[in-house]
């Protein structure tokens, strides 16, 4: 498992951003750092401006999740595992999870405020990005 991150992480780096966190296009915001992406997939923030947000997550072991955890969250996955336990009996939820990113992308297109990720090939005109990874 590891290995699999390393390798992501080492492929990003050569050829530039493997994924994009989007947002619909009617949500007006800047680009945003890492570290207000990861409060708000960690529910410790909840909106941007006057925006609610609604943080879409993929399910299970998929290579962009685990990449997404270790790149922008910084927390391995029994670690995250460990986090949300704990949050849980705070009553905070985790991000909402979705099959596919065709259906991380479809949820943010239809929903505004909510924001996901999806491979940077995935990107057109319907959705903004706001920070790359």
């Amino acid at each position: 498992m590891k290995q699999i991150v390393l390798l992501l992480i080492f492929v990003s780096t050569i050829f530039g951003a493997q994924y994009s966190v989007i947002i619909s296009k009617k949500v007006e915001v800047n680009p945003l750092t890492a570290q207000q992406i990861r409060d708000i997939f960690l529910q410790k923030r909840h909106s941007l401006g006057n925006q609610k947000i609604i943080p879409l997550n993929l399910v299970g072991q998929e290579p962009s999740r685990i990449a997404f955890e270790s790149a922008v969250l910084n927390m391995g996955r029994n670690r995250l595992n460990a986090y949300w336990v704990k949050q849980h009996f705070q009553g905070i939820t985790p991000p909402i999870t979705q099959p596919s990113h065709e259906s991380i992308k479809a949820f943010v297109q239809n929903v505004e405020g909510a924001i996901g990720y999806i491979p940077s090939s995935m990107v057109d005109n319907s959705v903004k990005v706001i920070y790359e990874f």
